[in-house]
């Protein structure tokens, strides 16, 4: 019986060439969904096909390599608000920070759309900015701009050094 169990033993040495020390710090998950909830009240949700959790003890952070989509929630946390999509992803846990980036579309209410290539949302201070070209469409006009600035409900916004085609009586609405 004795024999048994220690011939059950592992060598260490085998275990350690087998993993490296950078497998071992990550993690991975496929179909992930993820919802953020504050006082039971359904804030957003986060769906990926992949997530990977780099485990770095120093910085660890979240990677969705094959991009994700958000869902903001209104605050009875009963109505979508506005999706978000983009096809890369990284959240910074020590920094509260989201960057999403490639392809990045936001569909807000009253057919509001946003279209850029990086946004950085900054979950602390609820800010959402960009200093890259962004396009907003509206059914009726078209702003283009480079840098953006929101909340994270994308209620409040503004566009630096703006350009597009804008309805007369809203031109004064969007300027700094």
């Amino acid at each position: 019986m004795t024999t048994l169990f220690l011939s059950c033993e592992n060598d260490i040495n085998e275990v350690n060439r087998l993993f490296s020390g950078k497998e071992t710090q990550v993690e991975t998950a496929i179909d992930v969904e993820m919802l953020y909830s504050d006082s039971a009240i359904l804030n957003l949700r986060i769906v990926s096909p992949k997530m990977v959790r780099h485990l770095v003890s120093k910085d660890p952070w979240q990677e969705f390599p094959e991009g994700l989509e958000i869902d903001f929630f209104s605050e009875n946390g009963k109505e979508v608000t506005g999706r978000m999509t983009a096809k890369y992803a990284q959240r910074f846990d020590k920094e509260s920070k989201f960057i999403v980036r490639d392809s990045v579309v936001w569909h807000g209410e009253n057919s509001e759309k946003l279209e850029t290539e990086e946004l950085i949302w900054e979950e602390e201070n609820d800010r959402v900015h960009t200093n890259k070209f962004v396009v907003v469409s509206r059914p009726d006009e078209i702003i283009y701009g480079h840098g953006f600035e929101s909340n994270k409900d994308f209620t409040n916004w503004k566009i630096r050094a703006i350009e597009g085609r804008l309805r007369n009586n809203l031109t004064k609405d969007f300027k700094d």
